[in-house]
């Protein structure tokens, strides 16, 4: 094992640290994946215009596309999804026609169904009128010409983009999502079910996935791993063998008797980059690399076995090393960064306090239940007040939740 750090980290210093170590580890491989399973990763490449939007001139109203002055005879109809006519339309003549419908050639102008009068002679007027040259008629490239680049590498695919890259032709996209595996140690944890006396149910696993899935990765089904060092090691290796950008471990970070992390961490010659984060909850996490410091393979993140320590502590250095990974800004540093706490909180001598708060028009409000053992309140905030050693208030820098 490397020297690493012996003594708790800063909690700034920490997150920076995360933040690095996911830049030397990344970026994963990039895969063209389907739309459909797009949602949340990061392009690996721009996405450019296969076709235009619209592709050819399209009424904007329902109406008449007319030519030359009116009142004009109609010559047929033309609705959305029809192929484009190749006749123009000739001088005193109008094609009634539906919003998104190609406009015929020759057509100077599109009038609106509620501008219209029809004729005793059956041809169409316009009430108030003729319309100006072109207008309701939008221009074939006019919001996006075939070619255009728009989106660029690196950004998250959120909803809106697979919307627009199936509108512009495409049916899968290039994408970068980091792999996460989750390890999940202790002998008293149980998967499912109410746990009987003694024993405690698991909820740092089912809530990785979405602390993953915000940072723009991918978290594996739990593993569940025995207090015993050798299956510690064995986890690890296996974990760092099926191609995995990191690996979270749940519980084992402490250093209690039946704790293996930096055992089997020393094992497989693991650098240790921060062993200890001088913050509450979340103390006893952890943060190392397998493979050299040339060429790190894996990052490893020990999160506590306490759920709000283990949710603080994957906010500290699971998410930074994720979206470094990922070549993605942290989520949980967005704007805004800053603001008022209402309430009265008193700072910790050493450490630097994580209190959730919910947001409100004025500042932040503390939830209550602020224990390592609990996930009440962060259930209910908008994110962590960040209260370091000797803080005098009022505004706090805000650690934002997945919500």
């Amino acid at each position: 094992m490397g020297r690493g750090e012996r003594t708790p980290a800063p909690w700034e210093r920490a997150r920076s640290a995360a933040r690095a170590l996911g830049e030397r580890c990344g970026p994963p491989a990039a895969r063209t994946v389907p739309l459909a399973e797009a949602l949340g990763a990061t392009l690996a490449a721009d996405v450019p215009a296969l076709v235009g939007i619209p592709d050819c001139d399209t009424s904007a109203m329902d109406g008449y596309a007319v030519a030359g002055p009116g009142p004009w005879t109609v010559a047929g109809r033309v609705l959305a999804g029809a192929a484009p006519r190749t006749a123009p339309l000739a001088a005193g003549t109008a094609v009634e026609i539906a919003t998104g419908a190609p406009v015929p050639p020759g057509a100077d102008a599109v009038l609106p169904l509620e501008q219209a009068v029809r004729t005793a002679e059956g041809a169409v007027a316009a009430a108030a009128g003729p319309p100006a040259p072109g207008r309701h008629i939008r221009r074939a490239g006019e919001d996006t010409r075939p070619g255009d680049i728009v989106v660029k590498q690196g950004s998250p695919v959120a909803p809106a983009v697979l919307g627009l890259a199936a509108a512009l032709g495409h049916d899968t996209l290039s994408v970068r999502r980091p792999r996460v595996a989750v390890l999940v140690t202790g002998d008293e944890v149980v998967p499912s079910g109410v746990p009987a006396p003694g024993a405690v149910r698991d909820a740092i696993g089912p809530m990785l996935p979405g602390v993953a899935a915000w940072a723009g990765a991918r978290a594996d089904p739990p593993v569940r791993v025995r207090d015993r060092l050798d299956g510690t090691v064995g986890a690890l290796r296996a974990a760092a063998a099926s191609g995995a950008d990191a690996i979270a471990v749940c519980g084992a970070s402490s250093k209690g008797p039946a704790d293996h992390l930096r055992a089997a961490l020393a094992a497989l010659g693991a650098e240790v980059v921060v062993d200890g984060v001088a913050c509450r909850p979340g103390h006893p996490q952890l943060l190392a690399h397998l493979g050299p410091p040339s060429a790190p393979g894996p990052a490893v993140v020990g999160l506590p076995g306490n759920p709000n320590a283990a949710l603080a502590a994957a906010l500290t250095l699971l998410v930074p090393v994720l979206a470094a990974i990922g070549g993605r800004p942290d989520p949980a540093a967005a704007e805004p960064a800053r603001a008022e706490v209402l309430d009265e909180i008193d700072p910790h001598p050493r450490d630097t306090r994580l209190v959730a708060v919910r947001a409100g028009a004025d500042g932040v409000r503390l939830i209550g239940h602020d224990r390592p053992g609990s996930l009440r309140s962060p259930a209910a905030a908008d994110a962590y007040a960040v209260i370091p050693p000797g803080w005098r208030g009022p505004e706090a820098e805000l650690l934002r939740l997945p919500r």
